[in-house]
């Protein structure tokens, strides 16, 4: 290109950017801060895109802030600065920290009623929206990326050991059968699990409809104690102790570590979230299963349904009334049954409306991926219970934290099971007085 030619060009360029600062000015920005890195977050990079090209009046911006403790720490932070996001997303253990975080939060019921923008909460799913909703049905934030634990199952460990493949234990007694059989083989990794406490505790009291807490798991306030030291718990935790000590099960970290070596082949079974079905499927060399938690069959009514972990959209307060009309249409659209069936298909997260369930069922997506559905039968089979409806705690992150230091002391043999829970019990409460002290 000559000069003449180049800077003829270089002059409708430059005339070009007025207009498009212009169309890009018009544009109502919302802002959404997230904890997804990775795979998660390009899905989610591509929603916002999808959504941006629809229409020309908003202009979603999705901005990762690091893990989710670090992701609510800085909307907290952002609020009081009054620099806070339009749209937040908050891991399910900081629920009862939004609650309390007066004139924070604008709940989603009333900013769809506001914006005119057609809302049913029925259309969801009782079992995953029970989390974020009032006593009186009326929805706080709308469930993103919700998930539940299953039982994963390496069907090539299990001929192995000499059984069947298609074995499926519904039951702990029965779980216990398959894994002396992958011990007695040579497995050095029978068992092993993600996320301790959310999944052998908190999912473990609710799908037995035992108490987690008092007040309905804190639903009915803030002045609620611990109670995951009961009978059902201790049993659980000293039976878990026993395989420990006799190499049924492998402690394998407090987070997603044990996951790691359960797609590398070298475990028999693991008890992880719904949301690892990529995960497994992408990295596993080998044949698997997916089947439903196990449960103690001498319970009475038990399985119930497990509850949900993952994470919520809440919105934040502070913004102007078009900006939420915005925000609005955002949630709508990620609640379509279209970008729900997709997302739930890509990222094994449960479709939170019933539409999207229904959607990838016609798409034949669960006869061409067996145990994708696993968890939502799991978690629709039962009406939620007062104790299977999920948990409303304050400090929960904090308590989490603490049921995990005590957890370890058990499977390293240097604490009693019932000694563990009593302490954890012990120390939770504690946090959870200054919550309520705090929130008063």
């Amino acid at each position: 290109m000559n000069m003449r030619k180049f800077m003829a060009v270089a002059a409708v360029a430059t005339a070009l950017v007025p207009a498009m600062g212009a169309v890009a000015e018009a544009q109502t920005q919302i802002q959404w801060w997230h904890g997804f890195t990775g795979r998660l977050a390009e899905i989610l990079d591509r929603q916002v895109s999808e959504f941006n090209s629809s229409q020309n009046e908003y202009q979603v911006v999705a901005t990762p802030k690091g893990t989710y403790s670090e992701t609510l720490n800085a909307g907290i932070a952002a609020f009081r600065a009054g620099e806070q996001p339009h749209i937040l997303q908050v891991y399910e253990v900081g629920t009862a920290t939004m609650m309390a975080a007066k004139g924070a939060i604008k709940p989603v019921h009333q900013l769809m009623a506001e914006a005119k923008e057609p809302f049913d909460p029925a259309n969801y799913l009782a079992a995953v929206t029970g989390y974020y909703t009032t006593a009186d049905g009326e929805m706080l934030s709308l469930p993103y990326n919700s998930s539940t634990p299953v039982l994963y199952i390496n069907k090539q460990a299990l001929e192995q050991a000499g059984l069947d493949p298609e074995t499926t234990p519904k039951t702990w007694p029965e779980v216990e059968e398959v894994l002396t059989k992958l011990k007695e083989a040579g497995n050095e990794c029978p068992l092993t699990t993600t996320w301790q406490s959310w999944v052998h505790l908190e999912n473990l009291s609710a799908y037995h409809n035992k108490p987690f807490a008092t007040q309905q798991n804190g639903f009915a306030g803030t002045d609620v104690e611990l109670v995951f030291n009961g009978d059902l718990q201790v049993r659980h935790i000293e039976k878990m102790s026993e395989w420990a000590k006799n190499g049924l099960f492998v402690y394998g970290g407090r987070t997603g570590e044990g996951a790691a070596r359960f797609r590398a082949g070298e475990c028999g079974m693991m008890t992880e979230s719904s949301a690892g079905y990529a995960g497994v499927k992408a990295e596993a060399k080998f044949p698997f299963a997916v089947s439903s938690l196990p449960y103690w069959p001498d319970e009475e009514g038990a399985p119930f349904n497990t509850i949900i972990g993952g994470a919520s959209l809440w919105v934040m307060s502070g913004h102007e009334d078009d900006e939420y009309v915005g925000v609005a249409k955002f949630l709508s659209y990620l609640s379509s049954p279209e970008v729900q069936a997709r997302w739930h298909q890509e990222t094994g997260y449960l479709p939170i409306t019933q539409a999207a369930y229904e959607l990838t069922k016609s798409q034949g997506f669960y006869e061409q991926n067996p145990g994708t559905d696993v968890a939502i039968q799991q978690m629709t089979g039962k009406e939620p219970t007062e104790n299977s409806k999920g948990l409303r705690l304050g400090n929960f992150d904090q308590i989490r934290t603490i049921i995990d230091e005590e957890l370890e002391a058990v499977w390293q043999g240097n604490k009693e099971p019932k000694a563990a829970l009593d302490e954890a019990v012990e120390r939770g409460n504690q946090l959870l007085r200054r919550f309520e002290q705090a929130a008063r």
